[in-house]
């Protein structure tokens, strides 16, 4: 031990001496210079990056400077560089924190004084201490605000386009520990750095490639070129950022990794969207759940950091008049949630590293032109701006000192704001209601509570456990998250400006998982165990035999359930039982499985795996009262133009079990679709019907999506050697062809509006709604055909996730197409007349019937909708027949997110009676 403090210590010095010695690297001060495409852009405390002489600046690495025309770097050489870093500082540290989807490794970069950075182990365990109030006091807290220092994560390269944030990083790293600076000294000492360089490995290469493959050089921005790789990640696009509550993706386990390990007084996420430099606040309104001291935090720390950028004479910066503040499932809200404060940077991108003449006369935040003087605005940019990867470069670093700078200036506060927050959490817990959340773990879905229980621990929610309930107390540093994930939110409905993102998600609702609130602890405390390890439901098996029955209640598991009976033994025959039947004493409801010709070992492990519930018996069921059951083969349909959702039902199909393949163009365009699927799944997608048909414009092709030693990130998840143009006319009729021919096609959210607006559902047409508003919400919905099997195991009324998508209708006589309705109440034209009719005589009536004055639930669960009359009565699913095939159109996503899992059921009930829907 004393000898590795020796050594520490002789690195020290000579760090000190080689510090003091160091001159200014002119070459790169003129290349920023060179870059730069005006004195405004150009701060002068960038101006003295030091020529050091055994810690190489990123000019002597790579050859060029951050923010070179044409230069951009793979993850690769990103972390190469960082490992440089450490290798020749010790106030550099590098780990590892997880590998993504397609194996490339997550780090962080913790930057430091030497001293810090060799206790690094302390000051993570005094930030831990500062979390959890109740093993820490107050006075405990003050003396260990005193002796820690504010942790400060930064993370930039999120979304794969926006790409200045991972190249400003290693230049903001390496000023970090070289410069002589007063403020970089105050930092260094006072702060402790953890920077995030590329969030999204995976994304980031694809797009490296992709701009040295097609955009590099283009002399347009506006040309019409498609500036942004088709995939990013393997499954989600620009939805990695809206995986904070599934926590799903590799990319949110690591961001979440992170955080539990340092819990970071603050976290900084870098972005670019808008003109020049936006400094997050938001407009509100703001999540109820987020302390007000964060709040409050948002507001000075965002003033303060325009203010520096002001000072530094850079136009353009503004804070407050984008974004709201509402959503908690953002990478970077797990500090909000978690009683830290989460910020993020918007600075103004070309997608590359080009230079480019950019208009932002026409673009308006909040209301206002982003050329106007505001009170949140003090100095604008002009119309037009000629804007260069540096300038992004210049703004971003200058303002991220100026955040570090803040929090060096202001450590004890922010420390003593992180322990505050939690004490306030926890008290809140101990004084108001509920007392606690308890979870049957005897459901509809018993996996699905399982699923709950789990996804709070990964929140890092404390969950207890007894025989018959999971149990989540309040009183925990996490309360507040505790009590937003599981409670209706109730948007503002006269909110000035549109919501950012969704603006509900009450986990029960979304899971299908009946959950109670209990206001006072009436069940035996003492008596709890805490859940330290992910829960599984394991199904049961009662009796013996070769035959055995499953009580169908729309379980998510049934269906991959099935593909694995098949899997284990060919032989195996399934069959459903189309409406309710006693059997044994039991009654099966409609929808229920008969499973013949498998072994007790079988059954046992299916049920087991899967978390269902079987039953020997059935083999006297009449053939009368079962349909055969045929697995389908299915096929999801991605465009070259939007990956988006697609990805996410990918993802959803893979971590259910369910097979499929994926198609694209090319496959429709070659026809003989039947002869390869019994179903298509045609995931939401933007744009109309044009753009379905024509896909990425012809006039940029041929453009290869392929693997190359070049470009060795692209031709995955798919691969293609044109992405240009779609599946043409001749693609749209082979579809067609499909439906006719005995296929099932279904369509989610967007697509169901373009096969209407195609012809291929021609009994489906837009409705008018213009003053309807709709953000992502949960809304009643109410069985219109509660005999469909598509219904199987749904009730005749039942929650479902809504947002703003398209709103669909039959004519009148069409209307037995209509499967399922939003709300409750029936259109106008359903409304039957109670008026005298011309040409009939009047009846005598001996008794007038008596009108019930039923009250219905209401139609918004959790969220907000304006005008909902416009919508309730309308269709949310349809059943379309075609030929001797059907089309399922869904006017919302049942698979949103991998989050609405209690609407996922309708998809799989389409599946396993595809053939039976005519």
């Amino acid at each position: 031990m004393k000898k590795h403090l020796y050594f520490l210590l002789i690195a020290a010095l000579i760090f000190q001496m080689s510090a003091k010695s160091q001159t200014i690297d002119r070459n790169y001060v003129n290349k920023i210079k060179e870059f730069t495409t005006d004195e405004r852009f150009l701060p002068k405390s960038l101006l003295d990056v030091v020529d050091h002489p055994t810690i190489p600046n990123p000019l002597k690495h790579f050859g060029h400077i951050i923010g070179a025309e044409g230069h951009v770097h793979r993850s690769e050489e990103i972390f190469n560089y960082y490992k440089k870093l450490a290798e020749t500082s010790p106030m550099v540290k590098i780990q590892q924190m997880g590998v993504s989807e397609e194996g490339r490794p997550f780090y962080i970069v913790v930057i430091a004084d030497e001293n810090t950075i060799s206790e690094l182990d302390y000051f993570k365990n005094q930030t831990a201490l500062l979390s959890d109030p109740r093993i820490t006091s107050q006075e405990q807290a003050e003396k260990i605000v005193l002796e820690s220092k504010p942790i400060y994560y930064v993370s930039g390269g999120m979304h794969a386009t926006e790409m200045g944030s991972p190249e400003m990083l290693m230049e903001l790293a390496y000023r970090l520990i070289t410069s002589p600076a007063q403020e970089i000294k105050k930092i260094r000492e006072n702060v402790i750095t953890v920077i995030n360089p590329v969030m999204e490995p995976d994304g980031w290469d694809k797009q490296v490639d992709w701009y040295y493959r097609y955009t590099k050089g283009r002399e347009n921005f506006e040309d019409g070129f498609p500036r942004s790789t088709p995939y990013w990640g393997k499954y989600v696009f620009h939805d990695n950022n809206r995986d904070g509550l599934q926590v799903s993706q590799q990319i949110t386990k690591s961001i979440f990794k992170a955080f539990f390990e340092f819990h970071p007084t603050v976290m900084l996420d870098l972005h670019e969207s808008v003109p020049l430099l936006y400094i997050s606040t938001g407009t509100g309104p703001y999540n109820d759940y987020v302390d007000p001291i964060t709040q409050s935090e948002w507001q000075v720390m965002g003033n303060h950091d325009v203010s520096a950028v002001a000072a530094q004479g850079m136009p353009g910066a503004f804070t407050w008049a984008f974004y709201d503040g509402w959503w908690p499932g953002y990478g970077i809200w797990v500090a909000n949630n978690h009683n830290s404060n989460g910020r993020f940077y918007e600075t103004y991108g070309n997608a590359g590293a080009d230079t480019y003449l950019r208009d932002l006369s026409t673009a308006r935040f909040a209301g206002d032109l982003a050329t106007s003087k505001e009170w949140y605005r003090p100095d604008p940019a002009t119309p037009q701006v000629y804007w260069s990867f540096r300038n992004n470069i210049n703004y971003t670093q200058v303002g991220v000192i100026a955040s570090l700078s803040y929090a060096a200036d202001n450590a004890q506060l922010l420390l003593s704001n992180f322990y505050k927050k939690a004490y306030n959490s926890l008290e809140k817990g101990r004084k108001e209601g509920p007392k606690a959340f308890t979870i049957a773990k005897e459901q509809r879905d018993p996996a699905m509570a399982a699923y709950l229980a789990n996804q709070l621990v990964s929140q890092g929610i404390e969950v207890y456990e007894n025989e018959s309930h999971y149990v989540a107390l309040t009183e925990q540093p996490y309360r507040n998250l505790l009590v937003s994930l599981m409670t209706p939110t109730a948007y503002p409905k006269d909110a000035k400006f549109p919501p950012y993102d969704a603006i509900a998600w009450t986990l029960p609702n979304l899971y299908g998982v009946e959950v109670k609130a209990k206001d006072s602890l009436d069940f035996n405390v003492s008596g709890l165990k805490a859940l330290d390890y992910p829960v599984k439901y394991l199904g049961k098996v009662i009796g013996q035999g070769n035959t055995y029955l499953l009580t169908y209640k729309a379980q998510n598991s049934v269906l991959p359930a099935l593909y694995a009976f098949k899997s284990q033994n060919r032989n195996t025959e399934l069959s459903i039982l189309p409406k309710t039947i006693v059997v044994d004493g039991d009654t099966l409801p409609a929808g229920s499985i008969l499973i013949k010709k498998i072994n007790a070992d079988q059954a046992t492990k299916i049920a087991l795996d899967f978390g269902l519930d079987l039953k020997a018996g059935g083999s006297e069921i009449s053939t009368s009262d079962q349909k055969s059951i045929q697995l389908p083969r299915v096929a999801i349909y991605h465009t070259w133009y939007n990956t988006q959702d697609e990805g996410w039902s990918r993802y959803t199909f893979e971590e259910r079990g369910i097979p499929y393949t994926s198609i694209d163009k090319d496959v429709l365009k070659s026809g003989n679709l039947r002869s390869k699927f019994d179903v298509i799944l045609l995931p939401r997608v933007r744009g109309n019907a044009k753009n379905f048909i024509h896909g990425v414009d012809k006039k940029f092709g041929p453009m290869p999506y392929t693997k190359t030693a070049q470009f060795p990130s692209h031709g995955f998840p798919a691969s293609t050697n044109d992405m240009t143009g779609g599946p043409g006319f001749l693609g749209i009729e082979n579809l067609r062809k499909f439906v006719e021919e005995g296929g099932l096609l279904i369509t989610l959210d967007n697509t169901s509006s373009i096969i209407a607006e195609m012809g291929i559902a021609s009994e489906l047409s837009p409705v008018s709604a213009g003053s309807l508003f709709h953000p992502g919400s949960i809304v009643m919905a109410k069985a219109r055909k509660s005999g469909s099997p598509i219904l199987y195991g749904f009730p005749e009324s039942f929650n479902l996730f809504r947002g703003n998508g398209p709103l669909l209708q039959t004519d009148k006589f069409n209307r037995d197409l209509m499967l399922v309705q939003y709300g409750f109440q029936p259109l106008k034209d359903e409304v039957p007349y109670e008026g005298p009719i011309l040409g009939l005589k009047e009846k005598e009536l001996t008794a007038k019937a008596e009108k019930k004055d039923e009250k219905n639930p209401p139609y918004v669960v959790s969220g907000m909708v304006r005008n909902e009359q416009e919508i309730v009565g309308h269709g949310a699913v349809f059943n379309v027949p075609l030929g001797k095939g059907s089309i399922l159109a869904f006017t919302f996503d049942p698979l949103h997110r991998y989050l609405n899992h209690h609407d996922a059921p309708m998809v799989w009930n389409a599946l396993i009676n595809w053939d039976k829907l005519r």
